[in-house]
């Protein structure tokens, strides 16, 4: 028996690495988390190795980041991963703007 007669390998049946459900959903939690961990970790560090001042003032450098799902749009085989990448940042610093808006609001109008 060759080589080429032998079974085919039996891949996972719930997902595989080119599902389309699979790249999106993770694409999008990890814009998600890309969000919420990065700018927190990067803050944490700065203050750890130099003063407040600076650290401050390096902060901005954040932005940096935002060239890894760009990288990862522009590339072919990673696209749509990239894609729901930057659907998951925007959609969570929508949701955190308008929330912190809305509560901001309802305290101003308050008077609380």
């Amino acid at each position: 028996m060759s080589t080429e007669e032998q079974a085919p390998a039996v891949e996972p049946s719930w997902w595989h690495r080119d599902h389309p459900t699979f790249t999106s959903l993770s694409g999008f939690f990890t814009g998600l988390l890309f969000v919420i961990l990065v700018p927190g970790i990067y803050a944490a560090l700065l203050s750890v190795f130099v003063e407040t001042e600076t650290a401050e003032e390096l902060f901005p450098l954040v932005l940096v980041t935002l060239g890894i799902p760009i990288a990862l749009t522009v590339v072919p085989r990673t696209r749509r991963f990239g894609r729901f990448m930057l659907v998951g940042i925007v959609t969570t610093a929508v949701v955190v703007l308008a929330s912190a808006g809305l509560v901001l609001w309802i305290l101003y109008s308050t008077g609380a």
